[in-house]
């Protein structure tokens, strides 16, 4: 028990630095940001095709085509995936 709360409590020491925007000793993936619409244009796909293969709504991808908003978390990751080798996302899904 006492091993179990010490890790506990270490993990939510290091989440607290981490949100107070301490990163030492925390590895921190940062995405970089990417252009959606190249994304798509790459795929050559239209925009309910690429919506519907890749699990997004087609509205959001819109918004984030336009500007109006930017992906973040696991959506921005999958991105910056299906930017480098679409296939292999294609075929994962399927």
């Amino acid at each position: 028990m006492n091993e179990a709360f010490e890790g506990i409590k270490q993990g939510l020491r290091e989440a607290i630095a981490h949100a107070k925007g301490d990163e030492r000793g925390v590895r921190v993936h940062r995405p970089r940001e990417i252009d959606v619409k190249a994304v798509r244009a790459k795929v050559g796909m239209t925009q309910e095709q690429f919506a519907a293969r890749f699990g997004f709504s087609t509205a959001t991808l819109r918004h984030w085509e336009r500007g109006d908003r930017t992906p973040r978390g696991p959506a921005l990751v999958l991105l910056n995936v299906i930017e480098r080798n679409p296939q292999a996302v294609i075929e994962a899904l399927a």
